[in-house]
C-alpha cells in the first residue's frame, strides 16, 4: 500500500517508531539462529568426516613372504596391481607363484636381480615410491564368492559338480546349478601345478595312501591321472604355507565327507582361474 499523499501531491514517510520485539523474544530468536548455525557446522563437519573415511594402504614394511595369507600380502598385491604388474583379481591375500612372478618382474623393472621374488625392505621402498598413494580395498566380508560371478559357466549344469576356482582358492560343491557347500582349497606347487580343465571323477577311495609321497589321502576323488580332491592334514595344520603335488587339498574334513558321500563316479569336475 502506498504512503499517504500531502496537500501538495508529494508523499511523506511515516516516521512513527517501529514496534520492537520484547527483549526476551529477541534473545530467543538470536539463540535459535545460533543453534541453526551450529547445526550447519555440524552437518558440514559430518560431510567432511564422511569424505575423510577414504583409507590408503600403509607404507610400513610388513615382511610379506611366499606362502603367507594375510593383509601384508594383500597390501603388496594391490601395490603391484597399481604399477601394472599384477591383475587386481589376483589380490587374494595369498602369496603364491603369481604374486612371486610379479615381484620378480618389479625387481627387474627397477634394475634389481629378479632373484626368487623376495620382498626386502629395499624392494618395498622402491615399490611404495613407484606406486605412491594407493586406496585400500573395501572389505566385503564373508567367504562365499559365488554371488560375485566367479562360478565358471561349465559348472552350471543340472547335475553334481565340483567347481574348483584357483583364484578364490575355493571348491564349490554344486547341484543343479546351485552352490551347496563351499570349501577352502589348496593346489599344486609351481613345479607340479594342478591341471586346469573339465574332467570327470573316475575313481573314489575313502582311505587312500600316496606311495610316491608317503602320505595319507583320505576321501580321495580322482579326476585327472593321479590328481584328486582329498583331505589334507598338512593343509589343516599349516594352511597356505604349503602346497600339494598337483592334487586339490581340502582342510575341512567334515564338509568334504559330506561332498564325498554325494559325488558319484562320472560327475563333473571343473578347475579354472576366475
Amino acid at each position: 500500500m502506498a504512503a499517504p499523499a500531502t496537500d501538495d501531491g508529494t508523499q511523506h514517510t511515516d516516521l512513527r517508531p517501529t514496534r520492537r520485539l520484547p527483549f526476551a523474544a529477541r534473545i530467543g530468536l538470536s539463540g535459535l539462529v545460533a543453534i541453526m548455525m551450529a547445526l550447519g557446522l555440524l552437518v558440514a563437519g559430518n560431510a567432511a568426516t564422511a569424505e575423510a573415511k577414504t583409507t590408503y594402504l600403509t607404507t610400513k614394511f610388513q615382511h610379506p613372504k611366499y606362502g603367507q595369507t594375510n593383509s601384508a600380502v594383500k597390501n603388496l598385491q594391490l601395490r603391484l596391481a597399481d604399477v601394472g604388474l599384477l591383475k587386481k583379481k589376483y589380490a587374494t591375500s595369498y602369496f603364491g607363484s603369481i604374486t612371486r612372478d610379479a615381484v620378480k618382474d618389479f625387481r627387474h623393472s627397477v634394475g634389481m636381480k629378479r632373484g626368487k621374488g623376495t620382498v626386502t625392505k629395499k624392494v618395498w621402498k622402491k615399490l611404495v615410491k613407484k606406486s605412491g598413494k594407493v586406496k585400500a580395498a573395501s572389505s566385503t566380508g564373508g567367504s562365499s564368492h559365488a554371488s560375485k560371478g566367479v562360478i565358471d559357466k561349465r559348472c552350471k549344469t543340472n547335475g553334481r559338480v565340483m567347481c574348483i576356482d584357483k583364484t578364490t582358492r575355493k571348491l564349490y560343491y554344486m547341484n543343479k546349478g546351485k552352490v551347496i557347500k563351499t570349501l577352502d582349497a589348496r593346489f599344486g606347487c609351481s613345479n607340479s601345478p594342478t591341471r586346469n580343465g573339465t574332467w570327470k571323477v573316475f575313481r573314489k577311495v575313502r582311505h587312500d595312501w600316496s606311495r610316491a609321497y608317503g602320505s595319507a589321502m583320505p576321501l580321495s576323488m580322482y579326476f585327472s591321472g593321479g590328481e584328486a580332491v582329498h583331505y589334507s592334514s598338512d593343509f589343516a595344520a599349516r594352511g597356505y604355507a604349503g602346497c600339494s603335488h598337483g592334487c586339490v587339498n581340502i582342510r575341512d574334513k567334515k564338509t568334504l565327507t559330506y561332498v564325498y558321500n554325494r559325488i558319484h563316479v562320472g560327475d563333473r569336475v571343473v578347475v579354472y582361474w576366475s
